[in-house]
């Protein structure tokens, strides 16, 4: 049974817009529900069950105490300020993905019983790997992630030092991929948590890379390879895009959760002596099974490729994108 948000504001125009943005655009394990009275709010919480209560800062604290919800989150008109004696609160004028990201934020930080798991059919994972470097690999990756995203939910996740990718997106984040490899760590990483964590990028999800390179250097085989597991079992997302750095400790754990590898190729010599190596590794090391789920792509060079802060979009729509949805076309992991 979905759980309950429920919207409770002074202007009931903008809990009912709120509660419409978030119930068709925002990927929460919540139902969210407008109420435009108090009377038909405490009519409701009577007979159902409400995890999370957004009410307006100016009402008084005392009408809403004797309400049976597990959580209550202020939507402040102004400066927001959090004290031992107040709830919780939130800018309300801003986007509905940001309010929806410092909601889960604050709910994470009450004790839960029984963390939240999203059921049903695992996550695709589709890892971008190559052993090449300028191979298009993230690019490929960020397409892959765009045209997906038009037919299901889709969780981008970078695994590189330096992969550029919120500079391409002109993204200003407060959390990354060390804040979720903290979580991840203390056993506290469940769908509210992540939801937290995670930003949207046009239709697609995404966790913004570490701060540090140490943080990824220190991740281990078996963290990783958890790691990706856990998101593509737990947190009910139809696909998951895994972009693989360079090689090292936590590589193959990773690649090996993934149902496809996806691998850019070059025919220079330099180029084709990399990917020899890289399979006799493999062959050698005992991972013939994992070789099977790599599909070689030759990609198409861009004939042009534009400003910076356009260049994800002119992905979809160009060379990469037309060769991305016919990749895609009759995929057999799919």
């Amino acid at each position: 049974m979905e759980k309950v948000m429920a919207v409770y504001d002074v202007d009931p125009v903008y809990a009912r817009r709120f509660a419409d943005v978030v119930n068709q655009k925002e990927k929460v394990p919540f139902e969210v529900i407008p109420f435009t009275t108090l009377e038909a709010l405490k009519e409701y919480v009577k007979k159902h069950s409400v995890e999370i209560l957004l009410i307006s800062d100016s009402m008084p604290r005392e009408l809403i105490e004797g309400l049976k919800v597990n959580s209550v989150v202020a939507l402040a008109e102004g400066e927001t300020v959090n004290s031992s004696d107040s709830y919780p609160s939130v800018y309300k004028y801003q986007a509905a993905g940001n309010i929806i990201r410092e909601v889960m934020a604050c709910y994470c930080e009450q004790p839960v019983e029984n963390p939240l798991v999203l059921l049903g059919r695992r996550s695709r994972v589709l890892g971008i790997y190559s052993p090449i470097g300028r191979c298009l690999k993230t690019s490929l990756a960020l397409t892959l992630g765009q045209q997906l995203a038009k037919e299901g939910t889709v969780l981008y996740v970078g695994l590189e030092e330096f992969s550029g990718f919120s500079r391409i997106i002109d993204g200003q984040c407060k959390s990354d991929f060390s804040d979720v490899l903290y979580f991840f760590r203390q056993g506290n990483l469940d769908i509210m948590r992540l939801r937290s964590l995670a930003y949207t990028w046009k239709e697609m999800d995404y966790l913004p890379p570490v701060r540090y390179p140490e943080d990824l250097e220190q991740l281990t085989g078996e963290e990783a390879g958890s790691l990706v597991e856990k998101l593509a079992g737990e947190m009910g997302y139809s696909y998951i895009i895994v972009d693989a750095g360079r090689p090292g400790r936590n590589l193959i754990p990773v690649l090996e959760h993934c149902d496809v590898i996806y691998m850019p190729v070059k025919e220079d010599g330099v180029s084709s002596a990399k990917l020899e190596e890289f399979e006799e590794y493999l062959d050698t090391a005992g991972y013939e099974a994992l070789r099977e789920r790599i599909r070689r792509v030759k990609l198409p060079y861009h004939s042009s490729f534009g400003r910076r802060d356009t260049y994800a979009e002119q992905l979809l729509w160009g060379e990469l994108g037309d060769y991305v949805r016919q990749l895609l076309k009759g995929a057999p992991w799919k």
